[in-house]
């Protein structure tokens, strides 16, 4: 049996211009995308659009999952991926879909950003 080593979370609320938090499909191909490219395996996906034109995403991976809401009338996005460690270590991957999805949204200031390791 493994032992548990606790994988890095980051939770961030950025602001983005209002095509990066309208456009849910560019959400989706920018998230499959970086699924792809990190090899991380995707189990169940929930794409939601709001009447507002904002949107939330939630990814569920092997791994854990990432997510994302949007808020078109604050200009606002909150965001997480969590990646666990169980097989090995994949914080340099978090970190990557972190800085990868900041650049996807365009974002220009993160407004709160945490890291947990749980």
């Amino acid at each position: 049996m493994n032992a548990y080593r606790p994988g890095l979370h980051i939770l961030s609320t950025f602001e983005a211009p209002l095509p990066a938090l309208t456009d849910v499909e560019r959400c989706r191909s920018g998230f499959n995308r970086l699924i792809q490219e990190l090899g991380l395996a995707k189990v169940g996906e929930v794409y939601h659009a709001f009447p507002n034109g904002g949107y939330t995403a939630v990814v569920c991976l092997t791994e854990s999952h990432v997510s994302i809401h949007t808020w078109p009338e604050s200009g606002l996005a909150t965001f997480d991926v969590f990646l666990s460690n169980f097989q090995h270590d994949n914080t340099p991957k978090v970190r990557r879909f972190y800085a990868e999805s900041l650049r996807i949204f365009e974002a220009t200031a993160v407004l709160n950003e945490q890291e947990i390791s749980r």
